[in-house]
């Protein structure tokens, strides 16, 4: 799923749906079990007092005789029994059913290296190495909740062709927790710098998903020099500026940002213990799933990839989650694009909601010589669900960045796109 600002809504709602659900089972069980004949309690002693009975009945025995019936007892014991199942478990039985099965999602071959570097805010991040030590470095960014495990099927593509770096942003993966808990789009950004840095002077495409892109544009705004170490961006259903602003129902979300967003993103840091557990149970009745699929996947996904992404609700701290929602409400690279000076290559979802193709499109025409490709049918996370396609763009662009006479200006007849939701 997605895990953008607007995201918690219904993070907040499959939870309390999953504790009603349960809560609702255990409450028609024992409305069936209160409902129960009872007999009454004998105690059997001898005369004298001597001796103890025989076989002393508990107060409140149940009968042992009772069988189902057209009652409210059957009723309720049955639709007890149903909801239990569900909340605890039952949905993972039916979501197989629900999509087309394929191959498992890849895992990566054993990392040439593995770094863990100090990051700028007393962070440890983790970096995963892979390919040639001599091949052209390719530095990708994950988005949101997810983990740089995202990359695998890129990985698997590209990995003998380029020198593939995958990090883990801070707190998620098996990058340490920022301490203060800082997850602006800033801190993220210094953080890629250091891996830059860690790098060298040969020259780094970049590619970023969701949040990915943010932190890549952020980097462009906080350190314009470091453009000088890098041959080109891939920015893949990402936007400029707060993604409550770009996502299908800007309007609403916008208007609700401060009364109800924050105050929700605020209440999940409070709680997180207690929205973790209901994440649990979101999981567990398959809720979470179709949640994923219906805001993640455009149609042609398999079930191993909608499990994938899911399961990243397991992993991941509310509290931190949330965090980082915060931090995209004040981002905003919009003045920044017209200052890139390398190649760019956009990759939209025709089908997304998250982040509409739009945003993409008025990308497009604000930096110089951007590039555009669309995924088609796809959502937020095309990226998965047309894994090929992606990989190959993405390896074509970046052997076009590798050419001495890489375009970097805006072509004749772009024009500026007519969305801007600010």
């Amino acid at each position: 799923m997605p895990f953008m600002p607007f995201a918690i809504l219904g993070i907040w709602f499959r939870g309390l749906l999953a504790l009603g659900l349960l809560g609702g089972g255990i409450w028609l069980l024992a409305t069936w079990y209160d409902a129960l004949p009872r007999v009454t309690p004998v105690v059997q002693t001898d005369p004298a007092g001597t001796r103890p009975p025989a076989r002393p009945l508990s107060f409140g025995e149940r009968v042992t005789h009772w069988h189902p019936d057209l009652s409210g007892e059957t009723a309720a014991l049955g639709g007890g029994l149903l909801l239990v199942l569900v909340a605890s478990g039952g949905g993972l039985l039916v979501y197989p059913l629900r999509w087309r099965s394929g191959p498992p999602v890849p895992l990566p071959a054993r990392a040439r290296s593995v770094e863990h570097l100090p990051g700028p805010d007393g962070t440890t991040l983790h970096l995963e190495l892979y390919g040639p030590p001599d091949a052209p470095p390719l530095l990708v960014t994950h988005g949101w909740g997810v983990t740089s495990a995202q990359w695998y099927y890129l990985l698997q593509e590209m990995g003998e062709r380029y020198r593939l770096v995958l990090w883990d942003l801070p707190g998620l993966g098996h990058s340490t927790r920022p301490t203060p808990p800082d997850y602006s789009l800033d801190l993220m950004a210094r953080a890629l710098d250091v891996i830059l840095t860690f790098l060298g002077p040969r020259p780094v495409v970049l590619v970023g998903h969701s949040i990915g892109g943010m932190v890549l544009l952020t980097l462009c705004r906080l350190f314009p020099a470091t453009l000088g170490r890098v041959g080109g961006m891939v920015l893949a259903h990402t936007t400029y500026t707060n993604p409550v602003r770009t996502t299908a129902k800007h309007r609403l979300y916008t208007a609700l940002q401060k009364p109800v967003l924050e105050p929700l993103l605020h209440l999940a840091i409070w709680l997180s213990p207690v929205l973790w557990l209901l994440n649990v149970l979101s999981y567990l009745n398959g809720s979470a799933h179709a949640s994923t699929a219906r805001q993640s996947f455009a149609g042609t996904q398999t079930r191993q990839q909608v499990q994938f992404v899911t399961r990243c609700l397991l992993h991941t701290s509310p509290a931190v989650l949330a965090r980082g929602m915060l931090g995209m409400l004040r981002y905003d690279a919009t003045t920044t694009l017209a200052t890139l000076e390398v190649p760019v290559l956009l990759v939209a979802g025709d089908q997304d909601t998250t982040t509409i193709p739009e945003a993409s499109t008025f990308m497009r025409a604000a930096i110089p010589g951007a590039q555009l490709t669309t995924l088609t049918p796809a959502k937020h996370q095309g990226l998965l669900e047309h894994h090929a396609p992606f990989a190959q763009a993405v390896a074509a662009f970046a052997d076009v960045c590798r050419r001495p006479d890489a375009p970097t200006r805006r072509r004749e007849g772009d024009t500026r796109s007519s969305l801007d939701p600010r």
